[in-house]
């Protein structure tokens, strides 16, 4: 009985400190009793702002093939499919780097539901800030399917 007492405490401090936290991000299981889902932020994840985006960063992204075969079924797809929908020929951990690599070159946008990324392309900001850009590399990109 003691020691359901104390990991009773325990988890009420630890609650407390995430709920308080920095860190906490809103959409992320608190470890209550209930464990019930606290309310599911709709925030993006950061990325570069119109004016920040730089042509090497992008042109770095658009340079990898598994890169440039996300941005093109991006480009097809009319909805925000997530990370794993993608069928990609590399690993979990490999498929998270790339996803971030495009997210930080401000090629992709994603936001969280859940556990889940949804991800989509940022054409309007690569088109203002990039006229043709985009346009070019998907024409002579293969096709992503």
């Amino acid at each position: 009985m003691y020691w359901a007492t104390v990991a009773a405490r325990w988890r009420e401090a630890v609650v407390r400190a995430v709920i308080g936290s920095s860190l906490y991000d809103g959409s992320r299981t608190v470890p209550d009793s209930s464990m019930n889902v606290v309310q599911e932020t709709k925030d993006s994840i950061a990325r570069p702002a119109r004016e920040e985006l730089e042509l090497a960063a992008v042109l770095h992204a658009l340079s990898d093939p598994v890169r440039l075969r996300i941005v093109s079924a991006l480009a097809v797809s009319g909805e925000e499919p997530s990370c794993g929908s993608f069928d990609l020929p590399v690993t979990k951990s490999t498929c998270t780097h790339h996803f971030k690599v495009l997210r930080e070159a401000g090629v992709i946008h994603q936001r969280q539901r859940g556990t889940a990324r949804l991800n989509s392309l940022r054409r309007e900001d690569l088109d203002a800030r990039f006229p043709g850009l985009l346009a070019s590399v998907l024409q002579a990109a293969p096709d992503p399917a």
